[in-house]
């Protein structure tokens, strides 16, 4: 399976810590369908998501945070947008 995206997701903290972090995992999907389903379980747990396309993937698809909720609405009503590629 070649893995296209990947989606990052905050894990909650266990017990206490001396310092403050913010621990994330990430897992990587096939195809956009599989990260936005897994994404938006996340999201409904609450907790802070980014995706986007690895690399050497184009176009290159960097979803932040902020445009998470946008990104899984793409494409449900059939009007999606293309998504924010990576202008380097």
């Amino acid at each position: 399976m070649n893995s296209t995206w990947y989606v990052t997701f905050e894990v909650r903290q266990r017990g206490l810590l001396l310092k403050q972090r913010s621990p994330r995992e990430t897992k990587t999907f096939a195809t956009e369908a599989e990260a936005k389903l897994f994404a938006r379980a996340k999201l409904d747990e609450g907790l802070a998501v980014f995706a986007g396309t690895i690399n050497p993937r184009l176009p290159r698809r960097v979803i932040p945070a902020s445009c998470i909720a946008d990104w899984l609405a793409e494409g449900q009503d059939g009007t999606g947008s293309p998504g924010t590629p990576d202008d380097d």
